[in-house]
């Protein structure tokens, strides 16, 4: 139990923290959070449903907040943190697919050996 405790320490989409909690930290109202719900987060319910964010919508939260501080519109700032999203996940992926092809392919025998093969000279 105390490893699946310590995993979901570490996990960056856990729901571990209430809407109070999340807005104290990201240093925003709880409506500031609620407003976010229809255009960038979709916070996790629990049974009781209330809401429950993770440290990733958190940092999602907290990008809008900066934009929106430097006058940025809302709704543009979460046009702004979704494309922004999507680059880094396509970033990733593609250094992903250059370290998959950068690696070396392991030699492969057709069926039949040149004469450098096995056989060669036989």
């Amino acid at each position: 139990m105390g490893q699946q405790l310590e995993d979901m320490f570490d996990d960056d989409n856990y729901p571990a923290y209430t809407m109070g909690q999340a807005a104290e930290l990201v240093g925003v109202s709880q409506d500031f959070l609620r407003s976010l719900e229809t255009r960038l987060l979709n916070p996790h319910r629990s049974e009781g449903g209330h809401r429950r964010y993770s440290r990733y919508q958190l940092r999602l939260a907290a990008r809008t907040r900066a934009l929106v501080d430097e006058g940025t519109a809302i709704d543009a700032a979460c046009r702004i943190i979704v494309l922004e999203d999507q680059l880094a996940e396509a970033q990733r992926l593609n250094r992903q697919y250059q370290q998959d092809t950068d690696q070396p392919k392991p030699l492969s025998h057709g069926g039949s050996d040149d004469e450098t093969g096995p056989r060669a000279g036989a």
